[in-house]
């Protein structure tokens, strides 16, 4: 119905969309690649989520984060080997993050501003940091050689780009086995680890949490800024990834798709691992569905915001379905259910 009101068949746009989904490896490679990048700020969203936290400002973190990586890759001699180069560029995007996120933390432990309301505003400030960097060239930005010299940054060093998992015609990187595994920290953390239950108390009572002993301002600030971290890698990997240069479109929006990931998740990495292939695929095959059929590709983006409301409306449905209807039933101990025959 979607395609048919953008003037294309719906059996021309279905077909571009599969195809642009699982029609090649090309399409496939780009999909696991986009959906680690979502799942690297969706794991990062549920390790703040777990101690009461909503990080908001997954966008200005991947910002700041591929900035660092950015620093770090470019500065870094010709001859340093991979083993030691991509670490050094992950471990700047991941301090570039959680440095960003330990301002909204701070204010949060310190100060009892809404990390809800700073996190979102820093992402506006990241973005302008990602700008300035690429436009400077006292900054990141390349030298200037013509006037069709594009702002953006030099390529990184060989050695900092991320390996391809070496599937033939297909682009698809180390990412997904970083992302994968990030998640599966953090699964482990939450549900297999007394950080874990400690996270759990101060997300569900602050005060409780105080009476019990626990470091809460310690647990929430770690809290956030862990979610950072996460969300400078997937900067990182941005960067990291062809074309191995840092523009100021690198992040297109993935810190807010990552946090529909981590809310349709409800607090599961194994639903957060299933959600971000989801859209990973659908962002790709959107791609494709305006390459085919002429179909705007922010198309997807309304399918995509049609799922999230026919998953929440189904929450809140088991919700609602759940909650036993004791407003119809009699207390057994009031005067008027004694008076009944």
């Amino acid at each position: 119905m979607l395609a048919a009101l953008a003037g294309a068949p719906p059996a021309e746009a279905a077909a571009a969309l599969w195809d642009g989904m699982v029609g090649t490896p090309y399409a496939i490679g780009s999909a696991v690649n986009t959906a680690a990048v979502l799942l690297l700020v969706a794991a990062g969203f549920l390790l703040a989520h777990r101690a009461g936290l909503v990080n908001v400002g997954g966008e200005g973190q991947i910002c700041v984060g591929a900035v660092a990586a950015t620093a770090v890759g470019t500065a870094l001699p010709p001859s340093v080997p991979p083993a030691l180069a991509l670490p050094l560029v992950l471990l700047a995007a991941a301090a570039g993050g959680a440095g960003w996120a330990a301002i909204a933390a701070w204010l949060a432990v310190r100060r009892g501003v809404s990390e809800v309301i700073t996190t979102l505003l820093l992402n506006f400030v990241g973005a302008a940091v990602l700008v300035l960097a690429v436009h400077e060239e006292a900054l990141l930005r390349q030298p200037v050689t013509s006037s069709e010299t594009l702002p953006q940054s030099a390529p990184l060093v060989e050695a900092a780009h991320l390996p391809l998992l070496g599937i033939p015609g297909s682009p698809a990187t180390v990412a997904p086995v970083l992302a994968l595994a990030a998640a599966g920290v953090v699964a482990l953390v939450l549900h297999r680890t007394g950080t874990g239950i400690r996270l759990a108390a101060v997300g569900l009572s602050r005060p409780a949490a105080h009476r019990l002993g626990l470091g809460v301002d310690r647990l929430r600030f770690s809290a956030l800024t862990g979610a950072g971290a996460a969300a400078g890698v997937a900067g990182g990997v941005l960067v990291a990834s062809a074309p191995h240069v840092l523009d100021d479109g690198i992040s297109s929006g993935y810190g807010f798709s990552g946090l529909v990931v981590g809310l349709l998740a409800r607090g599961s990495c194994a639903a957060a691992v299933a959600v971000a292939t989801a859209l990973g695929f659908l962002v790709s095959g959107g791609i494709n569905l305006q390459l085919a059929a002429g179909v705007p590709a922010s198309l997807t983006q309304v399918a995509e915001s049609l799922l999230i409301l026919g998953i929440a409306g189904t929450a809140i449905w088991a919700v609602r379905a759940a909650r036993p209807r004791r407003a119809h039933r009699p207390d057994p101990t009031s005067p008027r259910a004694e008076a009944t025959p």
